[in-house]
Parts: C-alpha cells; structure tokens; sequence
C-alpha cells in the first residue's frame, strides 16, 4: 500500500472552488512602539485585514477575514511575522454560512416593537 502526502489544509478548506463559508476573527495585535504606523501600513496591506484602532502604547485592534479557517491561520502566521510585531492575541473568532450573509436582519430599533 502506497502511503500519500497529506495537505492538512484540505481538512478545514471547502473542497468546492469558492467557499461557502465567511470566517472573522479579531486580533490585538502588540508592536514596538516606534514602528506603529510602518506596522499599522503593512496590516491595511494584508488581503482580509483591517485595522479599527491603535493606541500609543502600541496596541492595534485588527480584524482577519477570509472564507476557510486555514486562510485566517495563515494570516495569524503572517502578522506575527510581520517584523516589530511583539505579539498577537485572538480574541474573538466566527464564521457562518455566506448564505447567511444575505439574510435579512429584524431592525430591533423598531420602536413600534417595543413594549
């Protein structure tokens, strides 16, 4: 029997050509205080990364999107080795069904549905 290499990617990937899935995660990630913004230019760079806000002491909230769970790991990888960043922390991750995206969402706002 002929043993075959394993991708360990096929096991979270959508085996379709375009995924059906949306994962978001949420990141602070720290760096050197002195290369904030080099590092801050280097995120908005990344496909599926956005920076929401930074503070002085070189913190910076930043979101991961991307349609498999190994595509946002792979972006984890890269922001930690994006040089004078310190470390990072995930702190929130999800994904849904794109199909879901489409959903309408109930406006709990509604002032006429509060009791």
């Amino acid at each position: 029997m002929e043993l075959m290499p394993v991708d360990s990617h096929d096991r979270f990937d959508d085996k379709t050509e375009e995924s059906c899935e949306f994962h978001v995660a949420g990141v602070v990630v720290y760096a050197r205080i002195e290369a904030l913004d080099r590092v801050m230019q280097t995120l908005a760079a990344m496909p599926g990364a956005q920076v929401h806000g930074s503070s002085v002491d070189g913190k910076l909230v930043v979101t991961l999107e991307g349609d498999s769970s190994s595509r946002v790991a792979d972006q984890l990888h890269a922001v930690q080795s994006i040089p004078d960043v310190v470390s990072i922390a995930l702190v929130y991750q999800h994904h849904e069904h794109a199909d879901s995206l489409s959903e309408d969402i109930a406006d709990e706002t509604d002032s006429s549905r509060v009791h």
